[in-house]
């Protein structure tokens, strides 16, 4: 190799390393212009901020002064405002404490008006609690012997004795005597087995124990499995065949009301019928007959028994407006009475006036006579018997 290549060389590696090195430089050189140009700012900013320092302190002074004539002004204004508050805190205590005793007053009124109608309710609902514990203790009893009743449900006409002995018991318990008929006979000859008797527009209702036992108990056989059809059709025709005969035989017209009533002595039977056959209740109602249940015929019972009562106490209105239309007259009599009861003792007053007068005037006679000189005048005399 020749001197002058290697030189060639050499210089072209010192020229490569010139070149490689070059960026680095430019970098270093940015970062010092940088970070001059940092300084520079960072002073710029220590400057401002000990500016804005400065500005806020003497703001915060000013701040401070104007601070402290708003507490004074603050203080005074308060001061004034809680003696203005405290007068009329006084003046309003004064009022309500005025208006808290009229309250009290007319709370204390109010309560024993309360009390009082609420005794005389919970003595109305103690009466009606006996009546009804009463009725209550009849049905435990009548619960108590349903063990016994199966020989009696057996036989067709046992049943059917068994429902009317039934709703005799609640007639008796819920309805006032008089106000029904057992077995009673229509005018067409048929015999139901209660006539309840209601004032119009109701009317006379009859009531017939019906009690469809024999296929209910085969329906009760298929309780958790599929009910047959013709069983379920069987049930359905029993009960229809019971509602015609209650509504041709006893709802007659101008005799009895334009409605009869059914009664199921089974609680059971009337919730398998209000359950699963909605078309026996349309039935029923489309024939003017109504189903009902020991516990129904109870609230039917109630019903009517208020009825009665509201028509008694109608006819007893009407005896009292007659005894009141009496006691009219006799208080317009002791009016004129006490009227001329008046005339005749303000006569007596007068005359008991004019006897007191002359007792004064005959007092003063004695009282002269007792005085007088033998040679009194004879002219004092006769003024004397003048007067």
């Amino acid at each position: 190799m020749t001197p002058s290549l290697i030189t060639i060389l050499c210089a072209s590696l010192t020229i490569a390393s010139l070149i490689w090195a070059l960026p680095y430089f430019l970098q270093r050189i940015q970062n010092k212009q940088q970070a001059d140009l940092l300084a520079t700012e960072n002073e710029k900013k220590t400057q401002g901020i000990l500016a804005q320092q400065n500005l806020q302190e003497k703001l915060q002074d000013h701040l401070s002064g104007k601070m402290n004539d708003m507490r004074t002004e603050i203080a005074s204004s308060l001061k004034q405002h809680a003696q203005t508050t405290s007068t009329h805190y006084e003046q309003l205590n004064k009022i309500l404490r005025q208006q808290l005793m009229d309250i009290g007053q007319q709370v204390d009124n109010k309560l024993n008006s309360g009390f009082e109608k609420t005794t005389q309710t919970f003595n109305d609902l103690l009466k009606r609690l006996t009546i009804i514990d009463e009725a209550q203790k009849r049905i435990m009893e009548l619960s108590g012997h349903v063990a016994d009743l199966q020989s009696i449900l057996v036989d067709h006409r046992s049943r059917g004795a068994f429902g009317e002995v039934q709703l005799s018991a609640l007639l008796h318990n819920m309805v006032p005597e008089g106000h029904f008929s057992l077995q009673h006979t229509l005018s067409n000859g048929k015999r139901v087995d209660c006539l309840l008797m209601l004032p119009k527009p109701t009317g006379n209702i009859a009531i017939d124990a019906k009690f469809p036992l024999e296929t209910f108990r085969e329906l009760l056989t298929h309780k958790h499995k599929d009910t047959p059809k013709p069983l379920k059709q069987r049930f359905r025709q029993d009960i229809k065949t019971h509602i015609q005969a209650i509504a041709s035989k006893y709802i007659i017209p101008n005799e009895t009301a334009d409605g009869a009533v059914m009664f199921l002595p089974s609680e059971a039977v009337f919730a398998e019928i209000h359950a699963s056959y909605q078309d026996i209740i349309d039935y029923a109602y489309e024939q003017r007959v109504w189903i009902a249940s020991p516990t129904t015929m109870m609230a039917i019972l109630t019903t009517a028994r208020a009825v009665l009562k509201d028509e008694a106490t109608r006819h007893q209105v009407h005896l009292i407006k007659i005894h009141l239309s009496a006691l009219n007259k006799d208080f317009d009599r002791f009016q004129k009475r006490m009227n001329q009861l008046a005339k005749h003792i303000a006569q007596a007053n007068d005359d008991v006036e004019l006897v007191h007068t002359s007792s004064k005037k005959i007092s003063s006679r004695f009282q002269k006579i007792e005085s007088v000189d033998l040679d009194e005048s004879t002219a004092e005399v006769n003024e004397i018997s003048e007067a």
